[in-house]
């Protein structure tokens, strides 16, 4: 896998929760045309545990179609025991993707031997290349970092993404002498600089569908050492998020991305669209960074 960073696509959808073809291809090939090194569907920002289920195959079928084998593409498979996600997974048989990407499963929490067999029996059924995703804020349960460290020599577990730096950091020094094809995506925004001076250089977030110039300006300052380019490359990222975070992360996500030429909803059906200030407060942040 190349380094760079990799976008979480967002997963447009019409009043009625199905997904809006024309958007989400138009969403896939722009970020393919600006240089993004791989792309998850249905992650955290595409709100897979939203999506209808019966909508869950068409999402990742456009998403493979459009993106034309020209970047890597992982769909998020996420949901609370074995016998459902190797039900996700086996649904996706016959696309083109290079892997699937599942959190612990989310209701109830796990012991870390739990989380062994759970990623274990992923791998084992899976057809696909299996990515831990650790996101403990969500699902309770943390993927501990000597665990992980367990789940790279599984055959079939490919890598993980965690925005957890320490976590990142031992598994890094761990793949020389346990797998050194494991990859490791880092989700931790806020110090994607920082990481990548320590040769984490595969970073993922769904900050990326919405900031394609600041990703742009982003990796190439840091591939040329050019710290305070990537900086304020990065603080623009970070001020449009702390920006969602104030007026609601996924309302907010969904003003930008309509503004930005892609129609439909990329939030809850139960979350109401953005007041007038708050949407004026979205779009003079986005004009301040020059995104519109």
């Amino acid at each position: 896998m190349n380094k760079g960073y990799y976008t979480a696509l967002g997963t447009p959808l019409d009043g009625m929760g199905n997904v809006i073809e024309s958007s989400l291809r138009k969403h896939v090939v722009d970020q393919v045309n600006a240089g993004a090194s791989g792309l998850l569907a249905m992650g955290s920002m595409g709100i897979q545990p939203m999506i209808k289920d019966d909508q869950f195959v068409k999402v990742a079928k456009i998403t493979a179609e459009a993106a034309e084998g020209k970047t890597p593409v992982f769909v998020g498979v996420m949901d609370n025991s074995i016998a459902r996600v190797k039900a996700r997974i086996d649904s996706l048989s016959g696309l083109q993707i290079d892997g699937v990407v599942a959190t612990t499963p989310y209701y109830y929490t796990l012991s870390q031997d739990e989380v062994l067999r759970f990623f274990t029996a992923l791998a084992e059924a899976s057809s696909f290349p299996v990515y831990l995703y650790d996101l403990p804020g969500v699902t309770k349960t943390k993927i501990a970092a000597s665990t992980a460290q367990k789940l790279m020599s599984v055959p079939n577990i490919a890598g993980i993404k965690s925005g957890d730096l320490p976590t990142i950091r031992t598994l890094a020094r761990a793949l020389p002498d346990t797998n050194p094809d494991f990859q490791l995506l880092f989700s931790g925004l806020d110090v994607f600089d920082a990481a990548y001076g320590y040769g984490i250089d595969k970073n993922l977030d769904g900050m990326f569908s919405c900031t394609v110039p600041l990703n742009e300006r982003l990796y190439s300052s840091l591939a040329a050492g050019d710290k305070k380019g990537a900086a304020e490359a990065l603080d623009g990222i970070l001020l449009l998020r702390d920006t969602f975070v104030e007026v609601n992360v996924l309302a907010g996500f969904t003003y930008a991305m309509n503004v930005q030429g892609y129609e439909g909803s990329f939030s809850a059906d139960y979350s109401a669209a953005l007041s007038e200030q708050q949407a004026r407060k979205v779009h003079e942040c986005m004009e301040k960074l020059g995104l519109i």
